[in-house]
C-alpha cells in the first residue's frame, strides 16, 4: 500500500489503497474511480490522515505560471500543484507587491482559495479574480469568480459539502499597481514605506520565530480557527478576563485569538500521547511520536471541551481530519 506519512505534514503513520498524482484534468479524469472512497492533496500542509485512507489518493501536480502585464497590474493563471510560498517568492523577486503577507504559508497553490489562506492582515481571496474548476462528478469545465467562491474567514464554496467533488485546477490573481502594502498588523506597523520585499523578509522571520517547521516537526499548521463570537459575548468575558484581546468583525461580532483561549486554559506546551500545543504558539498542534490519529484526535477534543466549558466558545478545527472514508468532523 503506498505510504501517505511523508504526503501530509503531520506525518502521522499512514496508508492508502492507491496513490495517483495528475498534472492535467485529462489525466485527472482518467485516475478518478467512483467505487472507492477519493481524496484530493496538495502540499498535505491542511491534511492530517488520521487513520489509513480505504481508497484513492489523487495529488494535484498541475503546474505552470502564465504572466500578463498590464497598466493597471499583473494578472497570473497559476496551476494548483505550484507550491504556494515559491509563487509568493516569485512574485516579490518580480517586484509586484501583493502577496507578501502571505509568505512562508505551506501548501499548494490549489489548496489556497478552498481554505482562504490568510495571514497578516491578508486573505488571499482578495486577490484572486477567478477560480478554474472541473467536477469529477460531471467531468465539466467550468471558472468561478472571486463573488462566487463565497470566500470568508478560512472558508470558500469549496468547503461545502456538495462541492466536494470540484477539483481547483487553477487559480487567476490580480495583483493591482496601485495597491498599498498591507501592515495594519502586529510586526508590520513598524516598518516605514515598506518596499514588497520588506514585508516578505518579515512576515519570514515572524513565522520562523513563532511557528515550528514542518521539515522538523510534524504539524499542519493552525489546527483551530480564531473564533467569532458575538460582541455582547465577548463583553462579559472580557469583564471576568480583562486582557482577553479581541478584535472588531462588524457591529455585533468579535474575533478571539484561539491561541489566547488555549494557553489560558493551560494547554499550551501541554503533551499527551505524542502530541503536543506547541510552546511557542498554542494554536498549533505537533507532532512529537504520536503513533496514532487517535491521539491527536483525542487532545484536540480536550481542548475544545475545555475552552468551550472555560469560556462557552467552541473552537472548529482549521485543518482537515481525514479518516478511512473522508473527511472525520470533531
Amino acid at each position: 500500500m503506498p505510504e501517505l506519512t511523508h504526503r501530509h505534514t503531520f506525518a502521522l503513520p499512514s496508508y492508502c489503497k492507491q496513490l495517483q498524482t495528475f498534472d492535467s484534468v485529462s489525466s485527472l479524469l482518467s485516475a478518478y474511480r467512483t467505487d472507492v472512497p477519493v481524496y484530493i492533496l496538495g502540499g498535505g500542509s491542511n491534511s492530517i490522515f488520521i487513520e489509513d485512507f480505504d481508497g484513492l489518493v489523487l495529488v494535484n501536480d498541475i503546474k505552470g505560471i502564465d504572466v500578463k502585464l498590464g497598466e493597471d497590474g499583473v494578472r497570473l493563471t497559476v496551476g494548483g500543484g505550484e507550491n504556494w510560498h515559491a509563487l509568493v517568492a516569485y512574485t516579490v523577486k518580480q517586484g509586484w507587491r501583493g502577496l507578501e503577507n502571505l509568505a512562508l504559508i505551506p501548501g499548494s497553490v490549489g489548496a489556497a482559495p478552498i481554505q482562504n489562506i490568510g495571514a497578516y492582515g491578508l486573505e488571499v481571496g482578495e486577490r484572486i479574480e477567478q477560480v478554474d474548476v472541473v467536477s469529477l462528478d460531471t467531468g465539466e469545465q467550468f471558472s468561478l469568480s472571486q463573488q462566487q467562491c463565497e470566500f470568508g474567514y478560512r472558508d470558500s464554496i469549496f468547503k461545502r459539502r456538495e462541492h466536494s467533488r470540484w477539483i481547483v485546477t487553477h487559480v487567476h490573481f490580480f495583483l493591482p499597481s496601485d495597491i498599498a502594502p498591507v501592515t495594519q498588523y502586529a510586526e508590520l506597523d513598524a516598518l516605514s514605506d515598506p518596499t514588497a520585499e520588506d514585508i516578505f523578509n518579515t512576515v519570514i522571520a515572524v513565522r520562523q520565530r513563532k511557528l515550528p517547521d514542518p521539515g522538523l516537526l510534524g504539524n499542519a499548521g493552525s489546527f483551530f480557527k480564531n473564533p467569532v463570537i458575538s460582541t455582547s459575548h465577548f463583553g462579559k468575558l472580557r469583564q471576568q478576563y480583562p486582557s482577553i484581546p479581541g478584535y472588531e468583525v462588524n457591529a455585533t461580532q468579535t474575533k478571539v485569538p484561539a491561541a489566547w483561549l488555549i494557553d489560558t486554559a493551560g494547554f499550551k506546551g501541554q503533551c499527551k500521547n505524542g502530541v503536543c500545543s506547541y510552546q511557542h504558539q498554542p494554536l498549533v498542534l505537533v507532532n512529537q511520536n504520536a503513533a496514532s490519529g487517535k491521539a491527536v484526535v483525542e487532545f484536540a477534543q480536550a481542548i475544545i471541551e475545555t475552552v468551550e466549558a472555560t469560556f462557552g466558545i467552541r473552537l472548529e478545527p482549521e485543518v482537515r481530519l481525514v479518516g478511512k472514508t473522508g473527511l472525520v468532523t470533531l
